[in-house]
């Protein structure tokens, strides 16, 4: 009897099954992805995978969910070891940078993912653990008296610039450098504590 099923007997192949697949989805696309390939990479038969995801969707989104959670990991650990404050928000805008990069074909499909809400403000959209850590940042360098608006501008600011660059990066736009990730890091930052003036947010 192989390792794999004797996982499965004791409750281990769904989590396997989830290893595998972010093995096998690391560098490349997920429209390359199957099934029956994630079976064969754990050992088990095609209709043993079905008993725990039905469709290739369903598993695609469960690697979202443990991408999303690795990444939380990663910046939680970064924003812990930088002390909080201004440096914990660059310290985790860098390490969702250097995930992005090391796993370029995860993070495509992590990005790709529809959510049934917005995913800034979500509680239960695949990316929970990383939105979470980012208002938490935003939170931890705004006033006080920051108005709602701001918050979410500027949480929005930092996420669209590490997105942006992490997919320019990938694409080869951008060279993937050390020096212009610590230097991007600060800048939503430092608008925000100039003192940025936002409109209205009435309702909000």
């Amino acid at each position: 009897m192989t390792q794999a099923k004797q996982n499965y007997h004791h409750g281990g192949l769904r989590p396997a099954l989830i290893a595998a697949g972010l093995d096998l989805i690391k560098n490349r696309a997920a429209d390359d992805l199957s099934l029956r390939e994630v079976a064969r990479h754990v050992g088990v038969s095609a209709t043993a995978i079905y008993r725990h995801f039905p469709d290739k969707q369903a598993l695609l989104f469960a690697l979202c969910e443990a991408g999303a959670a690795d990444m939380a990991a990663l910046q939680q650990a970064a924003v812990d070891k930088a002390g909080g404050g201004e440096p914990g928000f660059q310290a985790a805008g860098r390490a969702y940078i250097y995930f992005a990069l090391a796993n370029p074909g995860l993070y495509r499909l992590m990005m790709a993912t529809k959510a049934s809400a917005d995913h800034y403000d979500a509680n239960a959209s695949a990316m929970e653990g990383p939105m979470r850590i980012l208002r938490g940042c935003v939170a931890s360098v705004l006033p006080g008296n920051a108005s709602p608006l701001q918050h979410k501008v500027t949480g929005l600011h930092a996420w669209s610039m590490v997105h942006g660059i992490s997919m320019l990066m990938l694409d080869g736009l951008v060279a993937p450098d050390g020096e212009v990730i610590d230097a991007l890091v600060q800048m939503p930052i430092e608008r925000s504590l100039r003192g940025t003036k936002f409109p209205q947010d009435e309702g909000l």
